[in-house]
């Protein structure tokens, strides 16, 4: 790899940890490039990116950056797994580990904070933005929900007693 290309890393990898609403470093040692194939896959379906790249130049990427301490987790084999989303990539490597040992999660950030390993499993249970977005509009919609059923509910009363009655007058 020469200058150009580490230097094209670097700011591919810069640009991913500023964008990125969480990054989860990984080691991946022994797994297969089936596994890794599926983790990417599994990864791009929820709108993030799981990156291969050399530590050193992780590191520089990291360098005057408010989530630089993260930097103590890029060592050996590490993966990084990043979205704007900062749930998703969280739920993905978790659950991908759930079901394969040989990905190990060693930590990540999350805007300012460093989340260990603790930390990006607890970032894996919250709900993801578009379930809170959902979650709002329901909350937004219920009050305007409950005045329409309640404004309805008199007629619809008035026309089963009418039916009813237009009933009995038929017996």
């Amino acid at each position: 790899m020469d200058r150009a290309q580490k230097a094209a890393v670097v700011a591919e990898l810069d640009q991913a940890f500023s964008d990125s609403g969480a990054v989860i470093v990984c080691h991946y040692a022994g797994l297969t490039v089936a596994e890794m194939q599926d983790l990417r896959l599994q990864m791009r379906n929820a709108g993030g990116t799981v990156r291969v790249a050399k530590n050193r130049l992780a590191k520089i990427a990291l360098k005057d950056k408010d989530i630089e301490g993260m930097s103590k987790y890029l060592t050996g084999q590490t993966v990084l797994a990043y979205a704007e989303d900062p749930v998703a990539p969280a739920k993905v490597i978790e659950d991908f580990a759930k079901k394969n040992d040989k990905l190990v999660v060693l930590g990540g950030a999350m805007g300012k904070d460093i989340l260990d390993r603790n930390g990006v499993s607890t970032l894996s249970k919250m709900p993801s933005r578009e379930e809170v977005l959902a979650q709002i509009v329901g909350c937004i919609m219920a009050p305007g929900a409950n005045l329409a059923s309640a404004i309805t509910a008199p007629a619809t009363n008035i026309a089963g007693i009418l039916k009813t009655m237009s009933e009995k007058e038929e017996a």
